[in-house]
């Protein structure tokens, strides 16, 4: 897979922690090696919650952006 794809999406909107935590680790171990995955989060603990995780995992948090009570984490999955 290319690394320049785009990433996979994953709205999780709405869901309260832990929620969009697990349905990330899920998501997670679904991906290729090298592909990234885009977590849309709207409960605030996902700030704390989403890092964490990654911590356990070993994937790479890419980017966070965070617009409209949004925030949109960029993740690569690690080899």
């Amino acid at each position: 897979m290319s690394e320049s794809a785009d990433p996979v999406v994953l709205d999780l909107a709405g869901l309260k922690c832990p929620l969009p935590a697990l349905k990330t680790r899920k998501a997670l171990r679904g991906l290729e090696p090298g592909r990234r995955i885009a977590v849309i989060c709207t409960d605030l603990l996902a700030a704390i919650d989403i890092p964490n995780l990654l911590r356990e995992t070993g994937d790479v948090l890419e980017s966070v952006e965070i617009t409209d009570g949004h925030r949109r984490f960029i993740i690569r999955k690690a080899p």
